[in-house]
C-alpha cells in the first residue's frame, strides 16, 4: 500500500484534487505542459506515460491509447501522491477530470 503522507509534517500533504488542478490548468492551457516520455502516445500503446507542467512530473497511465488514471506525481516543493488500488472511487486526479477535461486532456497526450 502506497502511503500519500509526507514525512515532514510542516508541509500539507498533497491530493488528488491538487493535482487534478495543475491537470485542469493544462487543460485550460493555463499551464505548459512538455512531454517527458521517450515514445509518443501511439508509439507506447499501454503503459506509464511522463509529463512535466511546470515543475510537477506526472505519470498517468495509457491503456490501448485511452487515458485512463494518474499513477504518480511529484510537486516543486517535493511533496508526492500516489496511486493506490484501495483508494476510494473518485480519488484518482484524472477521474475528478469532467468528462470534457478528460477528453482534452487525452487529445492534448495524443497530438505531442
Amino acid at each position: 500500500m502506497v502511503s500519500n503522507y509526507c514525512t515532514d509534517e510542516s508541509m500539507p500533504v498533497l491530493t488528488a484534487r491538487d493535482v487534478c488542478q495543475v491537470l485542469r490548468d493544462a487543460v485550460f492551457g493555463r499551464r505548459v505542459m512538455i512531454m517527458l516520455s521517450a515514445q509518443t502516445w501511439d508509439e507506447l500503446y499501454a503503459g506509464m506515460f511522463m509529463v512535466k507542467i511546470e515543475g510537477w512530473s506526472i505519470t498517468v497511465f495509457n491503456d490501448c491509447d485511452e487515458l485512463d488514471y494518474c499513477e504518480g506525481c511529484i510537486s516543486p516543493d517535493g511533496r508526492r501522491w500516489s496511486f493506490d488500488s484501495g483508494d476510494r472511487f473518485g480519488t484518482d486526479p484524472i477521474a475528478l477530470l469532467s468528462v470534457w477535461g478528460h477528453q482534452t486532456l487525452e487529445k492534448q497526450l495524443k497530438e505531442r
